[in-house]
């Protein structure tokens, strides 16, 4: 009958067109379904079916195969991301490792790296120190430090052994994690099986220490880091200073300051040494050891920065010597690196911290006077202040000052409002306006819980385009 027709022998022709189309189909999946696709019929040496496989791997068909495999296929997915990630033109990014992080589930189920190394163990995979090297940076990323000692103690079933990254890597996630008698004996145990530590290690150590409170420790290792050959650079000392700065430790702060500029090179203190000590010194009350460290900056040629003559300048108003904070300034800023509009604004906003209002505009408006440039922050607290005062006309008076000088665009936006709102308040509808005027030549805007009360009061001014343009640059 015709029906048994169909069975026929296809032609060639139509055998070559079903070929031709299945090539199509091939060609228009995308690298992480063909890649996702092994992966689901593989069976047995998962490694050797995704090497048949000849298309690109990057960073993008990687995340794309993990979220595919993400929902219930977790063990297939980090597999596969161990073997990306020893193929030869393909690394994984930090991103990379975080991302499989989150679409494995390792924080969750850190098993999973135990049993993938099982699974190599019992198909009869090639292990290395790559693949080693692969989990061990996961364990990094998701912050498991017991996993990740275990881990480097199975590298021995496999015949192999650790190298010093991989060492240091584990250190750290335990310095991390403040467990620092654990930290050193991996330490000591680099010794025993001839893998030295290197300067990755000793910082790691001793910033570890530090962070617990066990400075004196640092400092122990940081001498045995001297014996065993390891020069110290800037790094170390700085470790050690910022560890002593925060645990305000501060006769080890000025030693190891002093052993800094005695090895010089590498080793010489730069600005930021010299300013965090001085910070440290003024928080702690001493200015005038404080200023004995800012001559030896001088002398070793570092010019002091704002924001070491800022804490100065604090502490010796604090204790209520504000000639010796001008005397100060009259100083840093003769000797360069400075500038008179830096070190009298950080003065008028200490007056002004300290409700020494009177003083502090005293030399704000001196400033104006002389030409001298005031920042954002003077401006603004110098303004703000006189309006708390109700001082609004003293305010609007000060801020049109310093527009005629060139500084207005330094004031904050909210001040503006902040004085049109007393302005309004208090009936000074011409100066309001002019105000609101100048606020639309510079492109400032009203904000929002002041924009009602102000536009209202304007309206009384019958100024109705001024209220239209001031209402269309609220935020």
């Amino acid at each position: 009958m015709a029906l048994f027709r169909i069975s026929c022998p296809r032609s060639s022709s139509f055998l070559l067109n079903i070929s031709t189309l299945s090539t199509f189909h091939l060609n228009t999946l995308s690298s992480s379904d063909l890649f996702y696709d092994h992966l689901e019929k593989s069976n047995g040496n998962l490694d050797k079916t995704l090497a048949t496989l000849k298309t690109k791997l990057d960073s993008r068909c990687v995340n794309e195969v993990l979220y595919k495999c993400s929902f219930e296929l977790s063990q297939m997915g980090l597999r596969f991301f161990i073997w990306a990630g020893r193929q030869p033109n393909y690394r994984h990014s930090s991103f990379m490792y975080s991302r499989a992080c989150e679409l494995i589930g390792i924080n969750v189920s850190p098993c999973l790296l135990f049993n993938v190394i099982e699974d190599y163990r019992r198909e009869g995979c090639l292990v290395d120190i790559r693949m080693f090297k692969i989990i061990l940076n996961l364990c990094k990323e998701a912050k498991l430090a017991k996993e990740a000692l275990s881990i480097l103690r199975k590298m021995s079933e496999f015949h192999l052994r650790a190298d010093t990254t991989m060492y240091n890597l584990v250190i750290r996630l335990f310095t991390e994690k403040g467990e620092m008698d654990k930290a050193m004996e991996l330490m000591k145990e680099m010794d025993s099986v001839d893998i030295h530590p290197n300067m990755i290690t000793y910082i790691s150590m001793l910033k570890g220490f530090c962070d617990v409170g066990r400075w004196e420790d640092a400092y122990g290792l940081f001498k045995d880091m001297k014996e065993n050959g390891c020069a110290p650079n800037t790094v170390v000392y700085s470790v050690l200073v910022n560890g002593a700065i925060r645990l305000r430790i501060m006769d080890r702060l000025m030693e190891m300051l002093k052993e800094m500029e005695k090895q010089g090179g590498t080793c010489s203190p730069n600005t930021v040494t010299y300013t965090s000590i001085i910070q440290s010194l003024c928080e702690e009350g001493h200015p005038l050891e404080a200023l004995k460290v800012l001559d030896r900056m001088e002398e070793y040629g570092y010019a002091p920065n704002r924001v070491a003559v800022s804490f100065l300048v604090k502490e010796f108003c604090k204790d209520g010597h504000v000639e010796e904070a001008y005397k100060l300034i009259d100083r840093v800023v003769a000797r360069g690196g400075v500038s008179y509009g830096d070190c009298y604004s950080s003065l008028v906003v200490t007056l002004v911290k300290m409700k020494k209002i009177a003083e502090a505009e005293k030399l704000f408006r001196n400033m104006l006077a002389n030409g001298v440039k005031p920042d954002g922050v003077a401006c603004s607290l110098m303004i703000r202040e006189l309006c708390l005062e109700e001082r609004v006309l003293d305010g609007f008076n000060l801020c049109y000052e310093v527009d005629r000088n060139g500084y207005l665009c330094s004031i904050d936006a909210d001040i503006y409002s902040l004085l049109l709102v007393g302005l309004c308040e208090h009936d000074h509808s011409v100066d309001a306006a002019k105000l609101a005027r100048l606020m639309l030549k510079k492109g400032i805007r009203l904000k929002p819980h002041y924009a009602e009360s102000i536009i209202k009061h304007l309206k009384k001014f019958e100024d109705r385009e001024l209220v239209m343009h001031l209402g269309g640059i609220r935020k």
